[in-house]
């Protein structure tokens, strides 16, 4: 018989309120508002909403420190004002139930139909991939593109550091988002130009981008498709947390356009986690769920690499958190 101690640390572990809690209040924008003390019932009137559910929801926010209760309410806690729009550290963005980040994590509810057939979650739940509903809604696609510049904001310059780019004069960025990464390894050498490709208005963004980091005369854009042709003839092509989006199938054409574009002494270098290695377990089951893709082993890029007469010339641990593998042809 289990022990009473590893039942109840487990029943904890497998609990959903404590995260839908968190989700919720962030999108009913508590944290914020509570900056200010405040009633369940003055929230409730304010907010639209029911004041009993609003009282038992704050109730377990306070049991998890992000509220306390006070002599005339409830107030947010220096632990909750992490979860402030204000704070600058990505979490409302990613929490939020109604952005990209929280609507995607509700694919988790499918991760059984994920596991059984290898297939995205996010598409059985919300009846179309990823991708499609960040085209279809501007809001989900704005708050991605700021999703992902607040993750790599801190990883950005050992991204930079922790690499010989200065081997290219000329890189694509394939994917490349609104252009932080691009942006700063032209920002620190003067002698490489580069090229993004993305759809738009993602890439209209990084326009403004490289403005803001004095590189825009180094710097193009074209709006675009990694599943179409690429501009041909640059010395590297960038693939940075692309492939780990995107099944084996979506993957080899990703690899077919890049290899069309290359020339014969080009390179891919391909950033992201490496399974088994830098990859974390939990956002390796986000990657199959949202996406119905994966962190990749090395012997799974070597793989993946071969079938278009690419061979991983180097492996370079940039960040702790994102490996760099130079593909070379032949």
């Amino acid at each position: 018989m289990s022990a009473p101690d590893d039942v109840a640390a487990i029943r904890k572990m497998a609990g959903l309120s404590t995260p839908m809690a968190l989700r919720v209040a962030v999108t009913l924008g508590l944290p914020d508002r509570l900056a200010e003390e405040a009633t369940a019932e003055e929230v409730a009137a304010e907010r639209g909403l029911s004041p009993v559910p609003l009282r038992l929801l704050l109730n377990h926010l306070a049991t998890l420190g992000i509220v306390a209760r006070a002599d005339c309410g409830y107030r947010t806690t220096e632990l909750g004002a992490a979860l402030r729009r204000d704070a600058d550290n990505g979490l409302a963005n990613l929490l939020h139930l109604d952005l990209a980040g929280g609507r995607a994590e509700l694919a988790f509810v499918e991760l059984l139909h994920s596991v059984t057939t290898g297939e995205s979650g996010y598409a059985r739940l919300f009846g179309q991939d990823f991708w499609t509903d960040l085209d279809q809604r501007p809001h989900l696609r704005a708050s991605f593109d700021k999703q992902m510049t607040d993750r790599f904001r801190a990883q950005v310059p050992r991204l930079v550091a922790g690499f010989d780019w200065a081997r290219f004069p000329t890189i694509v960025d394939v994917g490349g988002g609104v252009g932080t990464l691009l942006a700063a390894i032209l920002a620190a050498h003067p002698g490489i130009r580069g090229h993004l490709v993305d759809l738009d208005p993602t890439a209209t963004e990084a326009g403004a981008t490289f403005r803001a980091h004095q590189v825009a005369d180094r710097a193009q854009t074209t709006v675009g498709s990694f599943f179409d042709p690429l501009p041909a003839g640059a010395d590297a092509y960038l693939l940075c947390d692309i492939l780990h989006n995107w099944d084996d199938e979506h993957a080899h054409v990703i690899l077919d356009r890049c290899v069309e574009a290359l020339p014969p002494a080009g390179r891919v270098l391909v950033v992201e986690p490496i399974g088994g290695q830098l990859a974390a377990t939990e956002f390796d089951l986000s990657m199959l769920v949202i996406f119905g893709g994966r962190e990749r082993t090395v012997d799974e890029f070597r793989a993946l690499a071969a079938v278009h007469g690419l061979a991983i010339e180097s492996l370079t641990d940039l960040s702790g958190a994102r490996c760099l593998l130079e593909l070379r042809l032949g």
